[in-house]
């Protein structure tokens, strides 16, 4: 069993040997508690976290600028067909990286360059890597989504994703071909930068994911089942924490243990990458201090307990000010988001110096409302331009509650679903058609084309009445971070009243957010990264369903794929055409 990424200090590098003069001097009662300084020109340390260097602070806005550091951070990465039992619950078969689960964490620094080799060696199997969160800036055929920016990989072929780290914070990477990921081809990123608080110890990522015994492909054809008679999924098996837990009844397994030292502040980097669940986490007696929202610095908030939905992070310091002990670390399914799992999540965090025992701790009241935390106030403020969104929605001549994806032309597309959408050819993707000038896209693949450059466009995200399981879905935009202008549960979006409470002032921002049952949400993001972008429910099923649109982006801008690209296709197709037996039964995505 491989356990990533734990109490891990001093991983992020002094780009500047100096420290300015005004910042504080630790001593040895200082834990990481001055303010965070914004210096550019200071090193970043337990006491000046919001320092970085080279002209580089928490103050840049990384969306328009951001170091290039001459550095490429190398990883091979080979995915095996194998068997695996996290929980001691009995071997089930595996698709891992490098015959690890959660796969191996990806270390860089902002700035630096990606590079990824992938061997692919699964048995009957494409696979791609998806860099989830990452914008790929003018890089999007390095995105990894099957269908859309790339073939899949075929079994035995291998390629090379290579991207630069504009962004710095905690994400994941994961296939993108069908609902793979959940038989356990996941792992973390971690993208060292400046922070919005101090700390003295990065403990690194801390994977939360739910665990299926059976297969994934035989669970999408029993949710695909139970959707025609609008039934639920199976829940889930258990709740996996860093990779590892004991089983439902406590009988096999084994708890991952975290070590905390007293009197100083840890950095704990939470993920959620499940299939299906979304998932809320607490520490007993340790309130969490939370920094960032998926890659995005935010403007810090306490919570004794955070929703993860599926594909969030959130990066949270811990201070560590009790005698001693052990105390329990929960990772419980949120069922008001209409999650299910016959497991708990439960991990141990002890304090140096005392021995690891079971805990006897008690959990905080936990909350029950499907909704991302908050409040989530970008450390940059952006403020959404508003009269375009205003003067063009009072004209909206579409009907929200009919499946639809469509655009005024302008600046506002509307998206209503209803779980059936999206369905692409692995053979032919997006970027393929357009490398050659063919804009004859497929009705299932569900694009839209958002041709023109530097512009703001707005989303109306809509469940309809006619959705068979009305239900919360967390919604994930490749390319882009968005700004969520409003949300609203069991309801029709109305353009009169609705528009006007919209929060167009430093709204929240990041990658995923939820949209919630029956109701609508409307993000927004300017076009300013070319190329062929997914946005899609993050809940695995779901996608593989078909829950998901793609845009194209400033086609004539976009950076074409090469001839290695072209190369993976022709291998795919050759695979592919010579497996009659082998179809696509989903999405493919």
């Amino acid at each position: 069993m491989h356990l990533s990424g734990l109490a891990v200090a001093g991983l992020l590098t002094l780009v500047n040997s100096a420290l300015c003069s005004e910042l504080q001097t630790p001593t040895s009662s200082t834990s990481a508690t001055a303010t965070p300084k914004t210096d550019s020109n200071c090193a970043n340390g337990p006491l000046t976290r919001g320092c970085w260097g080279n002209g580089f602070s928490i103050s840049t806005d990384f969306d328009t600028k951001w170091p290039t550091t001459g550095r490429t951070v190398s990883y091979n990465f080979e995915i095996t067909n194998t068997t695996c039992s996290p929980d001691g619950s009995g071997a089930k078969i595996c698709m891992l990286v490098n015959g690890q689960y959660p796969g191996p964490t990806i270390y860089a620094n902002w700035g630096d360059m990606i590079s990824v080799t992938v061997k692919n060696s699964l048995h009957d199997n494409g696979t791609s890597i998806h860099w989830h969160g990452i914008r790929q800036l003018n890089s999007n055929p390095q995105d990894g989504v099957n269908g859309i920016t790339e073939c899949p990989l075929a079994p035995g072929d291998t390629k090379q994703y290579l991207f630069q780290a504009t962004q710095y914070g905690t994400t994941w990477y994961h296939s993108h071909y069908s609902s793979q990921y959940g038989d356990g081809l996941v792992g973390a990123i971690v993208i060292n930068g400046p922070a919005v608080a101090n700390y003295d110890i990065d403990m690194g990522p801390y994977v939360i994911s739910d665990w299926y015994y059976q297969p994934v492909f035989r669970l999408e054809e029993i949710v695909n089942t139970n959707l025609q008679s609008a039934s639920p999924p199976p829940p889930g098996d258990n709740i996996l924490i860093n990779g590892t837990n004991k089983n439902a009844d406590g009988s096999t397994g084994q708890y991952n243990t975290v070590q905390l030292t007293k009197g100083k502040k840890h950095r704990l980097r939470l993920i959620n990458t499940s299939v299906d669940n979304q998932i809320r986490v607490s520490l007993d007696g340790h309130p969490f201090t939370v920094i960032s929202s998926d890659l995005v610095p935010i403007h810090s908030f306490t919570a004794n307990w955070l929703l993860l939905g599926v594909g969030q992070r959130y990066d949270v310091i811990i201070t560590a000010n009790q005698t001693g002990g052990n105390f329990w670390f929960r990772a419980e399914v949120a069922g008001d988001c209409f999650s299910a799992n016959n497991g708990v999540g439960r991990s141990i965090f002890t304090y140096a110096g005392s021995a690891v025992a079971t805990p006897n701790t008690n959990a905080a009241a936990q909350p029950a409302v499907c909704q991302d935390e908050g409040p989530l106030v970008p450390w940059w403020p952006t403020n959404v331009p508003s009269d375009a969104f205003n003067s063009q929605v009072r004209d909206l001549e579409v009907d929200i509650n009919v499946e639809q994806l469509t655009t005024n032309g302008q600046n506002i597309v509307v998206w209503a679903v209803n779980l059936t959408a999206i369905d692409v050819d692995w053979r032919d993707p997006t970027l393929q058609y357009v490398v050659q000038g063919n804009s004859s896209y497929p009705h299932v693949y569900n694009l839209v084309e958002l041709p023109t450059e530097g512009i703001w466009t707005y989303w109306v995200i809509q469940e309809t009445s006619g959705t068979p399981v009305p239900i919360p879905h967390p919604i994930h935009l490749h390319g882009h971070d968005f700004f969520i202008l409003g949300a609203k549960s069991g309801a029709i979006f109305n353009k009169d009243t609705d528009a006007a409470s919209l929060n167009f002032a430093n709204p929240p921002r990041r990658d995923v957010t939820f949209l919630p049952a029956g109701g609508w949400v409307v993000i927004a993001f300017p076009t300013d990264n070319p190329g062929a972008w997914l946005m899609h429910c993050h809940i695995a099923w779901h996608i593989s369903e078909g829950l998901g649109v793609q845009f194209l982006e400033s086609k004539s801008t976009i950076k074409l794929p090469d001839a290695t690209w072209q190369k993976t296709c022709a291998n795919w197709n050759a695979y592919y055409s010579g497996n009659p037996a082998y179809l696509k039964t989903d999405s493919g995505l």
